[in-house]
């Protein structure tokens, strides 16, 4: 069966670009409210100092920051840097997302076509709660269980729906196998180093195994091993210029998603150079 690049597979990377900044600025709201137990939805955004709602000419993504010169328009209180970061960052990441899943199509069979376009929706949905976990953990040291939680059943929906598409069972029994696999290890870590490991962490590895194990064994393998390479260097950085100590609490969260992605995004690659230079395979 012959898979070729579809007009979606050119569109795509910049539909996700646009998205990206949408939900960047949706992700600015969830990072900020979550962790506080406040809605989402309700009551509409407003600026902290005089209360006012934000107008939809203010709630462009990135533009509106810009032109307001990072004040708002009404009593003009300085208005973080932070929202624009988001939603550029999102919208980087998004457009990485999707030349990473391409949507491409089979000349015989549409189903092809459903299942790339059902992945990349996996991994567009697993790059958005990256964002979101990463900066909440920075902040708060918290990976709040309302995000966590719920990503084991919309990963298990998406990433099942695309392998029952593309006639690939076998890649969600890894999945399975991963989250299991990964939850287990961390949990052991937990258990070993109380206050070392987070339970937090501990629920965001099974996501992160049910993605990683998706797509095989060395991104998993590679996806852990990066966390904490990545974690290692933070924290030795930190202690350098005496920003941290041997005893401070760093969230490690952020490194686990960060390490994650290196898996998705060079994973199968890196595992195989490895074994290659080993002489394994």
């Amino acid at each position: 069966m012959l898979a070729v690049a579809s007009p979606l597979a050119v569109v795509t990377p910049i539909l996700a670009t646009v998205f990206g900044l949408v939900i960047g600025s949706f992700l600015n709201v969830v990072i900020y409210r979550v962790p506080r137990e406040l809605s989402v939805v309700s009551p509409p955004s407003a600026c902290p100092g005089c209360a006012s709602e934000i107008s939809a000419r203010d709630n462009v993504p990135v533009i509106s920051w810009l032109a307001l010169r990072g004040r708002c328009r009404n009593c003009g209180m300085r208005i973080s840097a932070r929202y624009p970061l988001v939603e550029a960052a999102t919208a980087a990441l998004f457009l990485v997302t999707a030349l990473r899943f391409p949507v491409v199509a089979s000349a015989d069979d549409g189903t092809v076509l459903a299942a790339s376009i059902v992945a990349l929706v996996a991994f567009l949905y697993l790059m958005a709660i990256s964002v979101a976990l990463s900066a909440i953990d920075l902040e708060l040291h918290r990976l709040p269980n309302s995000i966590v939680l719920p990503s084991y059943g919309v990963g298990v929906l998406l990433l099942g729906a695309a392998s029952l598409l593309a006639g690939d069972l076998e890649s969600i029994a890894r999945a399975a196998a991963g989250a299991g696999v990964l939850f287990v290890f961390y949990l052991v870590l937990a258990l070993a180093k109380p206050g070392g490991m987070g339970l937090g962490d501990v629920k965001l590895a099974g996501v992160i195994g049910l993605y990683l194990g998706w797509l095989g064994w060395g991104p998993l393998v590679v996806g852990v091993a990066a966390a904490f390479v990545l974690g290692g260097i933070v924290g030795i950085v930190l202690i350098l210029i005496r920003r941290a100590t041997r005893s401070s609490g760093i969230p490690f969260g952020p490194w686990m998603l960060a390490g994650a992605w290196v898996g998705i995004l060079a994973g199968q690659e890196l595992s195989s150079g490895y074994l290659s230079l080993v002489g394994i395979s």
